[in-house]
């Protein structure tokens, strides 16, 4: 068995991680998120008494509860750029049904600005409103109806539709990714710049306390951003960063050791785009860089063009299908209702340790949503039989309870594997994924501090079948490291790689608690492919 030494100091803490990275994202008209996921009238499940809450799902807001969630983005992602808020207020059926341009479904506007932000209220979670950045008014008058105290036409019409004091909605996104010509309100980076600076300023004229979210970009970063951060940096608080990982698994059948490794790319984009914002800011003479949110994150399992369309199974998963064979490999598309397995339980993990080593820059890693929180890949599954917390809902939930927010430097020494890793969903010309050499640790090691003052040491052990041992030394002598600690692990058990939870095995993959274990000689037993926190 092979041995990883962890060097912890204590003494020199990085920094400290903000809760908003456990945060989240929802999507309207999108596989499920609201109709079918958050909101479903008519079912058994859903709360009935009158109220904002009428026609939401019971179970599923007790599992996202459970979560203690960070900032819930909402309505979108592309769905934001042709979305009209003033559309989803006031009494549910005279509200109008709509074509819906980002994903070409009917939005029927029953679950809009009230019912969401009674939602993230009853859950524990700050609402994050994103706007469209087409209309400054628009912007404005939004701002005004869910903020303001004052005695308006628009805060009467909050009044009248159920609630009378403000909502204090405090994260406001300025567009999403109005870069690609895939959204309505496309701009160059210049238009960008100064619509963003103009909504901005107005919108703070409503709301001084609001904080915003800038667009930013996973290419031509420099030539995106400088011109955002010169116009508007000075009303922005942070710059978004949106990044997607790629599996195959669903036609090649085991693409474990590539999911595991790509928080690495994933690291390398966080890293490279925070010291290009840091340096911009300073050229733009701002007085802070804005910190970093990446508010689009997944990882996602695609699947050839020439299958079936995926539909939702009613346990869960995929709902039974022809698929055949693959023709053309290089067609694909993402697959929306694919489980998510043990393999991806890693590559979270490892995006965590990644954005907490970030703590200590400039431009940190300070908010995180990834898409999506229910269904549609989502770390909880809804179907009509029920709600279940999928393998990675445990990730988040292991790390928001039982890590600690100060994070502590941590070098690690053992061994690793040098491959070609995946950069994501980046393709090729033919369409093929790109890949680059990189050294891959099999364990990533992240430590940080808890308000008790115990350190907390988590482990992700990529190998897919080779248990390894850990030796923690704490500032510089294993003589300071407890014998004891209190492990939690997650994944180490699974009966495969590619196992998942469903309705009828809620708890194939979920964390377990191994109470007090004392170290064998210094060091602690990882499992294979598992996700491991100790507390000292």
């Amino acid at each position: 068995m092979s041995e990883a030494i962890a060097a912890i100091d204590t003494r020199r803490p990085v920094g400290r991680i903000n809760d908003d990275v456990y945060g989240h994202f929802l999507e309207s008209a999108f596989f499920g998120n609201i109709e079918g996921g958050v909101f479903d009238e008519g079912s058994p499940l859903s709360i009935d008494e009158p109220g904002l809450l009428r026609g939401v799902r019971a179970d599923v807001l007790e599992l996202v509860r459970e979560l203690a969630p960070g900032p819930i983005r909402w309505p979108g992602g592309n769905f934001t750029s042709p979305y009209h808020w003033q559309d989803g207020i006031g009494p549910r059926d005279e509200r109008p049904t709509r074509l819906e341009l980002a994903w070409g479904e009917l939005e029927t506007n029953r679950f809009g600005t009230d019912e969401f932000l009674a939602w993230c209220e009853a859950v524990g979670a700050e609402a994050y409103l994103a706007h469209s950045a087409r209309n400054v008014d628009d912007a404005v008058r939004w701002v005004e109806y869910t903020n303001s105290a004052r005695n308006t036409a628009l805060t009467a019409r909050r009044a009248a539709n159920g609630r009378a004091e403000p909502w204090k909605v405090r994260y406001w996104g300025i567009g999403n990714e109005v870069y690609g010509p895939w959204q309505m309100g496309h701009r160059t980076a210049d238009e960008y710049a100064a619509a963003a600076r103009e909504h901005a300023l107005f919108m703070r004229h409503v709301d001084p306390d609001i904080k915003t979210i800038g667009v930013g970009i996973p290419w031509n970063q420099e030539e995106w951003t400088r011109p955002v951060l010169q116009r508007a940096g000075k009303l922005l608080d942070y710059l978004s960063l949106h990044l997607y990982g790629a599996a195959t698994h669903l036609w090649t059948g085991d693409d474990y050791d590539a999911i595991v490794a790509q928080s690495l790319f994933f690291e390398q984009e966080m890293n490279t785009y925070s010291r290009i914002v840091t340096a911009l800011s300073a050229e733009a003479g701002l007085d802070r860089p804005p910190a970093l949110a990446l508010d689009e994150w997944n990882i996602r399992h695609l699947e050839p063009r020439e299958w079936a369309a995926p539909l939702p199974g009613d346990d869960g998963g995929i709902a039974p299908r022809e698929t055949g064979p693959v023709n053309e490999p290089g067609k694909t598309r993402v697959n929306r209702w694919s489980p998510r397995s043990v393999a991806d339980t890693l590559f979270y993990a490892g995006v965590f340790h990644a954005i907490f080593r970030t703590a200590g820059l400039p431009a940190p890693v300070s908010m995180a949503n990834p898409v999506n929180l229910v269904n549609a890949n989502g770390v909880i599954v809804a179907r009509p039989g029920g709600a279940l917390r999928s393998a990675i809902y445990h990730i988040w939930h292991l790390y928001r309870h039982h890590t600690g927010r100060t994070v502590l430097p941590c070098e690690v020494t053992g061994p690793a594997r040098t491959t070609s890793v995946r950069l994501g969903d980046n393709r090729g010309p033919d369409g093929d994924l790109l890949t680059a050499p990189m050294t891959v640790p099999f364990l990533d090691v992240s430590a940080t501090r808890a308000e008790d003052g115990s350190v907390r040491v988590a482990v992700v052990n990529r190998h897919r079948e080779e248990a390894a041992r850990l030796r923690i030394v704490l500032d510089g002598s294993g003589a300071n490291t407890p014998a004891t600690a209190r492990v939690r692990s997650l994944g180490g058990d699974a009966p495969a790689l590619d196992a998942v939870n469903t309705l009828a095995a809620p708890d194939t993959i979920g964390v377990r608690d191994l109470g007090d274990v004392k170290s064998s000689d210094g060091t602690w037993t990882i499992a294979p492919h598992s996700v491991t926190v100790l507390s000292l």
